[in-house]
């Protein structure tokens, strides 16, 4: 790769991580805006982001398979043109239904992105260079999350939530054009064949789990068909297993999963990504029902996380080159729990520069995780697997945040139901306040929790420079 197209092929795909992270920390801040418009119930309303992160990571490695196959630079453009268009059928969605389907296809065009996005940096970049041009696309990713609860808080404050979506739409029409024209046709294989039972099994199982997960809440769910769906999700398991021992083309293959070092990663990155995305759903409903704050002063809130993620996802790639992932990513995790943690003390008045220091704890400690976790997995991928690999990455992240915004839901609304004897979020009023705080302890100490199980598999990842 010559150094004239190596950094406009970086700004493309930086540019598609911007906007699905700014999607995704704009939604999260208008979600109680949207519940109010629609008046439904938290565990419905959750889905405006839960079907998103569940078609992303259901479908991520369908993908990567086929950009290994018949080559990035047809997914990955695909991936920004169905975005865009997703993000403008948002717009005019009529019910929380058509809003949900909408989030679905803009779902497809985030997976297509984000499992071909690090695999084009791995193909762009030497490996000397690998650590920190990831660590700059952690800043990307932070100016996105950044943007996100700016743009939306002001929105919000004067305009309809349906505006949020527009912005996608301009942003994901240029960069599929740039990437139509700057990334290179290269092929790994010319077969683009998959063992779609596999694929299915994968995606039925996923499936599953997300509505397991959501509606053990529910009081229309009695334990005999929560007990049933948790049976179910096991013989789906072992149906996907199955079949991809037996698959010609299998979705993972390889050994990959058999390599400590991936398994490590993999579950550290679905563990930090459930301690996020458990505390970035439920905040704003604090700062919202609870503190009365203005949209545009929730959004200077929530943008702690972001910032402190942008000045430190650099530096961490950085110090990848010196130090272990081991270590960066143990100290990394160790920050987010304790900020998780320290969030588990919040009072009804607490002042908003101690959340926000917080917040940017776990925001600070996410960064130094995630691109030396990335980095010493695709430092040594053969190039023939690259999308696969990072197609698995991108599934534990999104696992992650799928997982904390169900484990978010259960972990308030039982305590919530259980303290007013059977209301739900919707129906606070200030006389609950007590009740919300319980619940909202209960979500930052199950946050707290996941984060040290994260930092213990971290500690104990191998000695060797992954």
């Amino acid at each position: 790769m010559t150094p004239s197209r190596k950094w406009p092929i970086f700004g493309i795909v930086a540019g598609g991580v911007f906007m699905a992270t700014m999607d995704s920390s704009m939604v999260n801040l208008a979600l109680p805006t949207i519940m109010r418009d629609f008046s439904s119930p938290l565990k419905d309303t959750e889905w405006v982001a839960m079907i998103y992160l569940l078609t992303i990571t259901s479908t991520l490695l369908t993908w990567g398979n086929l950009s290994d196959r018949l080559g990035r630079h047809k997914i990955y453009p695909a991936g920004l043109l169905i975005f865009a268009v997703g993000s403008l059928s948002c717009t005019g969605a009529p019910s929380l239904n058509f809003l949900i389907a909408a989030r679905c296809l803009q779902g497809f065009g985030a997976a297509m992105m984000m499992a071909t996005g690090p695999a084009i940096i791995k193909e762009t970049f030497p490996p000397e260079q690998l650590g920190r041009a990831l660590g700059l696309i952690g800043a990307a990713v932070s100016m996105g999350l950044m943007a996100g609860p700016i743009v939306a808080g002001f929105t919000l404050q004067f305009l309809s939530w349906r505006v949020l979506f527009i912005f996608n739409v301009p942003i994901g029409l240029a960069f599929f054009f740039l990437a139509r024209r700057l990334i290179p046709q290269r092929r790994q294989s010319g077969d683009a064949r998959l063992y779609w039972p596999a694929a299915l099994a994968w995606i039925i199982l996923l499936v599953t789990i997300s509505l397991t997960i959501t509606y053990t809440s529910s009081p229309i769910w009695s334990k005999t068909i929560l007990s049933a769906m948790a049976a179910i999700v096991f013989l789906l398991l072992l149906s996907f297993i199955f079949l991809e021992r037996r698959a010609p083309f299998p979705l993972i293959g390889n050994g990959l999963l058999r390599q400590r070092y991936m398994v490590t990663a993999l579950l550290c990155a679905i563990l930090s990504f459930m301690v996020l995305f458990a505390i970035l759903v439920i905040t704003p409903f604090f700062l919202d029902r609870v503190q009365n704050m203005s949209k545009i002063r929730i959004g200077v809130v929530m943008m702690a996380v972001p910032m402190a993620t942008l000045i430190l996802a650099p530096l961490a790639g950085w110090l990848y080159e010196f130090f272990t992932a081991r270590l960066l990513s143990t100290l990394g995790l160790l920050m987010t729990t304790g900020g998780a943690f320290l969030l588990s003390g919040t009072t009804p008045h607490v002042s908003s520069p101690k959340i926000m220091a917080e917040l940017a704890l776990i925001g600070g400690g996410l960064a130094m995780f995630l691109s030396p976790n990335s980095a010493s997995v695709l430092r040594w991928t053969k190039r023939q697997d690259a999308g696969k690999v990072a197609a698995l990455l991108a599934t534990g992240r999104n696992m992650g945040m799928m997982l904390g915004i169900g484990l978010a839901s259960i972990a308030f609304s039982q305590t919530f139901s259980r303290l007013t004897h059977g209301l739900d979020m919707k129906d606070f009023t200030p006389s609950h306040t007590e009740a919300f705080m319980g619940a909202l302890r209960a979500v930052y100490l199950t946050a707290t929790g996941a984060g040290f199980l994260g930092m213990v598999i971290s500690a104990m990842r191998g000695k060797r420079r992954p």
